[in-house]
């Protein structure tokens, strides 16, 4: 005869007998008779077709090797119900099913982790879908419905579908490998000198700002979609750059790259602001984590 499927009561009633070593221990557990949760155990045993418990000549029910074989399933059905109704719960309070965000590849990573990680602790329900990305590629992933929110660099784009708040700032330095030619002169870099070697520039992979630049002086410069791809160049000395003073901070005090002052206004800072579509404003899980955000920098 091929197994039936059990209940979940019988579950129940098989992990509650484990758990407490005695079938009236169960049923005070449950608040059921006794006989009631016999009656279970037996059915759970003949829908299953194999023995879970030895009683004879045993003060206590013990486990069949059938029984521990099926003992790690019955409690991952236990635990996937749990987290469902967990889930249910929060749906039925108006709780998200699931967070998606975007954010600034300048954001420092570590801030980002904490964050989630608070978020992670406070919804433990809520699922959770991350992108980072770069410039507007940021603003155009919720413009377009992508992520819920966004936290976006300094991109001045005027759209009567967004509201916009502010999120902090990173500083930027110049930086360069210590054998780079600008990283050999002795105090403040002119922008003339800064204009006479490569250049490595963060680019924008949206539609929203494309062919704009953003920070750039040298002549001649290397166009790069990721950061990481940046960071790799200048650490082997291929230009110079502008970075995320959290990115670069191991790499200056390790010696690895070598910080330009090179002459300006004033420092450069990047900022950042949350985003998010007016017509479809975060939900309870999003708004905590965008509120998080925003005060992490």
């Amino acid at each position: 005869m091929d197994p039936k499927a059990p209940t979940l009561d019988q579950i129940a009633v098989f992990l509650a007998i484990v758990e407490t070593g005695s079938f009236s221990a169960a049923a005070r557990k449950l608040g059921r008779a006794t006989s009631v949760i016999s009656y279970a155990v037996a059915n759970l045993e003949a829908q299953l077709g194999v023995s879970l418990f030895a009683r004879a000549g045993t003060a206590r029910p013990k486990l069949t090797e059938a029984g521990r074989a099926i003992l790690a399933d019955s409690r991952g059905l236990a635990i996937a119900l749990d987290a469902l109704l967990a889930k249910a719960r929060g749906l039925t309070s108006g709780l998200e099913a699931e967070v998606s965000l975007v954010v600034d590849v300048m954001w420092p990573a570590r801030k980002l982790v904490k964050a989630l990680d608070d978020f992670r602790k406070k919804f433990p329900t809520v699922g959770l879908r991350l992108r980072v990305e770069a410039l507007g590629a940021v603003t155009q992933s919720v413009l377009e419905g992508v992520a819920v929110f966004g936290i976006s660099g300094p991109l001045e784009l005027g759209n009567d579908l967004l509201s916009r708040g502010p999120a902090g700032s990173v500083k930027m330095l110049a930086v360069a490998a210590p054998d780079h030619p600008l990283a050999q002169i002795k105090g403040p870099v002119s922008p003339t000198m800064a204009r006479d070697h490569i250049q490595l520039v963060l680019t924008d992979r949206s539609r929203l700002t494309e062919g704009r630049d953003f920070g750039v002086m040298a002549v001649k410069s290397w166009r790069l979609a990721d950061l990481g791809a940046k960071h790799a160049l200048l650490l082997a000395g291929m230009g110079w750059g502008n970075m995320p003073k959290p990115v670069v901070n191991d790499d200056l005090k390790r010696g690895r790259l070598v910080e330009l002052h090179i002459e300006t206004p004033g420092d450069l800072v990047y900022t950042f602001h949350s985003v998010y579509r007016s017509d479809t404003p975060p939900g309870p899980a999003a708004a905590w984590l965008m509120e998080r955000l925003a005060m992490g920098v």
